[in-house]
């Protein structure tokens, strides 16, 4: 059985090249990717098919899943900015997944599923023709971080170590609240743990919610930029046939939480990174 990495971006050069003359955000500046949340230096080289291959080799990680991360802010833009750049990065991954031999895959119409931002998740109404296709394809639905606002005086980590797990906190508890009722056949992937919000059921359990009401088989929690304290907490309150192995390359390099995972024995790195990942993939 295959491994899988479900959490990986990639920008084909056309796409790189359509930033680079943008004026405005989300914009490349040289090597310097600028959004409205801040400016960061970014690879440009590490969006090499070949160099991502032979990462993948490094890691012994047989496939990775491909998608466009909403933090870019895509989502913000005018309808027609929005279309030309999403529409010509979905063109150019597709083709790079058809010739690819089955190394990657995307979250793009008619492939392995979809992503939507953290945001979006919180108006589930809005995603029901996105729910309703998934819910008749099989494919899954991939939870990531929105974009993030401006905090004035806020340290460079403050968007990611703060907004995005908060956004993924507010995610994930929506799907449990009641949109998990609506979709229930609907395999659903938090990326980030969720920004922690597993840890939450016990607090949720203090105001009076039934704490396995919060155990679903179709909810599945991925591992990005977490260590074996998190991993850890997430096996003991769901079981591991719930987490699926995720590293956000190349936006964090994926050796530690891949050293984590595999801490935790031969059968849990299988779980973890083949067997519940083909769940999604099936």
């Amino acid at each position: 059985m295959p491994t899988v990495d479900v959490h990986q971006h990639f920008w084909p050069a056309p796409f790189v090249a359509e930033l680079a003359r943008r004026r405005r955000p989300p914009r490349l500046s040289g090597s310097t990717l600028v959004l409205e949340e801040g400016a960061y230096e970014v690879d440009l080289d590490a969006h090499d098919a070949e160099r991502r291959l032979a990462l993948l080799d490094r890691d012994g990680i047989d496939i990775a899943v491909l998608s466009l991360q909403p933090t870019l802010g895509i989502a913000g833009l005018p309808e027609a900015e929005k279309d030309e750049l999403v529409g010509l990065w979905q063109d150019c991954v597709l083709e790079l997944v058809g010739g690819s031999h089955g190394r990657f895959l995307a979250l793009a119409p008619g492939f392995v599923g979809s992503i939507v931002s953290a945001s979006a998740m919180r108006n589930v109404e809005s995603l029901s023709s996105v729910l309703g296709e998934l819910d008749a394809s099989g494919g899954f639905l991939f939870v990531h971080p929105s974009a993030a606002g401006v905090t004035s005086g806020a340290p460079a980590w403050w968007p990611a170590v703060l907004d995005y797990t908060a956004q993924m906190q507010a995610a994930y508890l929506t799907w449990l609240s009641y949109a998990q009722r609506l979709w229930p056949e609907v395999n659903v992937v938090f990326a980030i743990l969720a920004g922690g919000g597993p840890f939450q059921l016990e607090r949720l359990a203090s105001r009076g919610v039934a704490v396995r009401s919060g155990l679903h088989g179709n909810v599945f929690f991925e591992t990005a930029s977490y260590g074996r304290r998190a991993i850890e907490l997430c096996i003991e309150t769901f079981g591991v046939h719930q987490l699926v192995y995720g590293s956000d390359v190349p936006v964090i390099e994926s050796a530690p939480t891949l050293s984590a995972i595999r801490g935790f024995g031969d059968s849990v790195v299988k779980l973890i990174t083949a067997d519940n990942p083909s769940r999604l993939l099936s």
